[in-house]
């Protein structure tokens, strides 16, 4: 009869093929649920793709270049804005680090169900295993969408001012005197953040009282704004990265511009282009369907159509551009997402696997 050492030792042994099988078929399942996903959105928008593919003549491939070079740039742009804001909270990452996880992330966002909430998580703990602590990656995160609103709002505002609409100059004036306002609040809380934790000390009182629990604060939420006051986001950082925002924007603005003319559709203005992209944008705000099949095609394609172009362009303009911008940048993002799986799982120093 084996020692009680023995017998371990033979259970365990016993248990790692079970163990192991599990482990695998838990890695696996992921990536089967992402691929089925793909495979259906595939089949439902797959009527309407191929009618709008027979209004797409064979494009200028030399503008097509451009457009998936002004695209990658564009993701780029995002990077480096989420790099900033992560090295201005004290923790500085390799640029190439960061242009993977935008790629990733993003696809998370458009292309699963719910992807937003996937994409958070994901980048939170992504930015945890470079090292930062959790209220820097909630920072961040927070003001990199924080940011990034606010530009396509700047953007839309500035082409509405600019196509001679006075709701235009009423909104940008709005939003530069909110963006101003929420600009000297943060810094007036930056210097004096003992105001929030008081805030949240008289907050976790009226919740003990109103639970009946006479134990006062449990300090858990004093705790949590002490961590994310500790963040100090600088100035000149915070400028950088809405500069990174804006650009983030514009270049994804000028890939549309230049598949309208890879299709033959050089007249349209900057104006009229600029406010049919936001518009298509603003429809992507609301998540109806993964990747927002038919609903930011059809905001863009009526865009285009009222700033000139003929429908049939319009409608292979945005084809082009949405190849471009989301069947292209979706791919690379789910094909950087298995390098970093696949990496994580080959360094466990780094932390443990992450799955979506």
């Amino acid at each position: 009869m084996p020692m009680n050492g023995d017998t371990t030792s033979l259970a365990s042994t016993r248990a790692e093929p079970g163990g192991a099988r599990r482990m695998s078929v838990r890695r696996t399942v992921p990536i089967v649920v992402v691929a089925a996903i793909l495979v259906v959105e595939a089949i439902v928008g797959w009527s309407s793709l191929t009618a709008a593919f027979d209004e797409l003549h064979t494009p200028h491939w030399g503008w097509v270049t451009l457009a998936v070079v002004a695209e990658l740039v564009s993701m780029g742009g995002y990077a480096r804005m989420q790099r900033r804001l992560l090295r201005s909270a004290g923790t500085t990452v390799h640029l190439g680090r960061h242009v993977a996880l935008a790629f990733a992330a993003h696809s998370l966002s458009v292309s699963l169900p719910g992807g937003p909430l996937f994409s958070t998580r994901y980048n939170f703990q992504q930015m945890r295993r470079y090292g930062a602590s959790a209220a820097a990656a909630s920072w961040c995160i927070a003001l990199s969408g924080v940011l990034s609103s606010v530009a396509l709002v700047l953007i839309g505002a500035a082409g509405a001012l600019l196509a001679g609409s006075g709701g235009g100059l009423s909104t940008l004036m709005t939003y530069l005197v909110v963006g101003l306002a929420l600009a000297l609040a943060v810094r007036a809380m930056a210097r004096h953040p003992q105001w929030l934790t008081t805030v949240a000390g008289a907050i976790e009182s009226v919740a003990a009282r109103v639970r009946h629990r006479p134990g006062g604060r449990s300090g858990r939420l004093v705790a949590l704004v002490d961590e994310l006051t500790s963040v100090r986001i600088r100035p000149f950082d915070l400028a950088v990265a809405s500069y990174f925002a804006l650009a983030n924007w514009l270049l994804d603005a000028l890939c549309l511009w230049l598949c309208c003319r890879a299709v033959g559709a050089p007249h349209i203005t900057v104006v009229a282009l600029v406010l049919a992209y936001c518009a298509g944008m603003a429809a992507a705000s609301i998540p109806l369907v993964p990747g927002n099949l038919g609903v930011v095609d059809g905001a863009l394609i009526v865009g285009l159509v009222a700033g000139g172009l003929v429908t049939s362009t319009a409608i292979a303009a945005v084809v082009l551009y949405r190849i471009v911008s989301l069947g292209f940048i979706i791919t690379a993002g789910w094909i950087v997402w298995l390098l970093i799986r696949r990496r994580q799982r080959r360094d466990p120093l780094r932390g443990p696997a992450t799955i979506p």
